[in-house]
């Protein structure tokens, strides 16, 4: 069997993808899959690394900009490759995971008549997957009440595939010494995404002075572009007991074993692994997410009391008071787990590839 992952752009996009076509694999071992992404995006480079051959698309999303002029030859020209990809390659299915490649090659794939499956992360779905979703064969969701977006008899509601790695399993004095933190006292998380979180770190120097003197540690995913700042403050402090920054974590699974807490962007995807893991967490959502949606993902849990959450406006006067409130709570630290927990879909990559395998022709 054969067949075609297309999206990506963000981690949120990709680590889905990946982990999808890693289930396909054990379920298939001689199966081939191809994937399809955005030329000049992450996962040009992400998915090689996993081990996936992938060809690149020239488009891009719609902007204000001149640029996005020549947005409408872009579609025509990726149609037309993502067209000559299939015919090609011949795949007995297609797979969109959302971003700008996957809408091109679905709308593709449609007119070949090869059946095409949506994995669609968010409460609140994206304009590629809005617009390729009617004549989808399936729609995989990992939230309620899509319905005024899909068609109520394809929705599958099986939760967001996640990295083989994401586990909160590891031994503590273990993941402890691989950050250079002591086990005995309180681990904050922060984790901004793969590139950093400009309002979260803001947040954290504008009160990086209320955590001297107190017991909890802070290991700090900055990003690059705040990767100097939060070391020189951090030494200005003398604090590099406490803090410890860094640009990206590869070791997820070391870090949600040693985390306490864990204060976050409220991606799809982040809330899938935190549900995973059962951690207390404080969701600061992206604004400029499209169409507000890390705010309606953040929402969903506190309404179930499974997190808290600051506005990223807010982050410099209210995040680290909430932190020290949160770490305060023992009984509510408790409640959010077993809530969070609520939320977690640990079969959500196979339970994919059934809905694929059942929509294969046969």
């Amino acid at each position: 069997m054969r067949f075609v992952i297309s999206g990506g752009g963000t981690g949120g996009h990709i680590f889905p993808a990946i982990a999808i076509a890693d289930a396909l694999k054990r379920r298939c071992p001689e199966a081939e899959i191809l994937f399809i992404g955005a030329k000049g995006r992450m996962e040009m480079d992400r998915v090689p690394k996993a081990g996936y051959p992938i060809e690149g698309l020239w488009i891009s999303g719609f902007t204000k900009s001149v640029k996005s002029v020549i947005l409408p030859v872009k579609i025509f020209d990726s149609m037309n490759k993502a067209a000559r990809i299939l015919k090609r390659f011949k795949p007995d299915a297609v797979i969109g995971v959302g971003g700008f490649a996957s809408g091109p090659t679905l709308k593709a794939a449609n007119f070949l008549h090869i059946p095409t499956i949506i994995q669609e992360q968010n409460s609140y779905p994206g304009k590629t997957n809005r617009n390729v979703g009617k004549k989808a064969c399936a729609i995989c969701v990992a939230y309620n009440g899509l319905e005024q977006w899909f068609p109520k008899e394809k929705i599958h509601f099986t939760g967001n595939p996640l990295r083989g790695n994401i586990n909160g399993n590891c031994d503590r004095q273990e993941s402890a010494a691989y950050f250079n933190v002591d086990a005995s006292k309180p681990v904050v998380l922060l984790v901004g995404g793969s590139q950093g979180a400009l309002g979260i770190n803001k947040g954290i120097s504008a009160q990086l002075a209320a955590l001297k003197g107190t017991d909890i540690q802070l290991i700090w995913q900055t990003g690059k572009t705040y990767i100097t700042q939060a070391q020189e403050e951090v030494k200005a402090l003398g604090l590099e007991e406490q803090v410890k920054p860094t640009v990206f974590i590869d070791r997820m699974d070391y870090a949600y074993s040693v985390a306490d807490a864990v204060i976050s962007r409220a991606g799809a995807m982040s809330i899938s692994e935190l549900a995973l893991v059962q951690k207390p967490v404080i969701f600061v959502p992206l604004p400029t997410a499209a169409e507000d949606h890390q705010t309606k993902n953040a929402m969903q849990l506190v309404e179930a009391d499974a997190a808290m959450m600051v506005r990223n406006n807010e982050t410099e006067q209210k995040l680290i008071p909430t932190l020290q409130q949160l770490l305060d709570d023992k009984d509510k630290q408790e409640a959010m787990k077993a809530n969070i927990g609520e939320f977690a879909r640990p079969n959500a990559a196979d339970d994919i590839v059934d809905i694929i395998l059942r929509n294969i022709k046969q």
